[in-house]
């Protein structure tokens, strides 16, 4: 993916592994795993519990953060 949602995205993960907020990320096949992002690239995220896990862009339905996060606005 490029262009737009580029734009949502990166910032909105880059907050997420910043502030190191405790995140649901639901797989399109129903699976919830929880952790960290700890890192993430255009295809995939890296995902810290008690063990880290490369989870694929495009097997993730949704992602929910523990807490409220405010991205800034442009």
């Amino acid at each position: 993916m490029t262009g737009k949602g580029q734009l949502l995205q990166d910032p909105f993960l880059n907050l997420l592994r910043k502030e190191r907020v405790s995140v649901s990320i639901y797989l399109v096949n129903g699976i919830k795993l929880q952790g960290h992002i700890d890192s993430f690239d255009q295809y995939v995220i890296l995902l810290k519990n008690t063990v880290t896990q490369v989870v694929y862009k495009h097997a993730i339905s949704t992602i929910v953060p523990a807490k409220s996060v405010n991205l800034p606005s442009e």
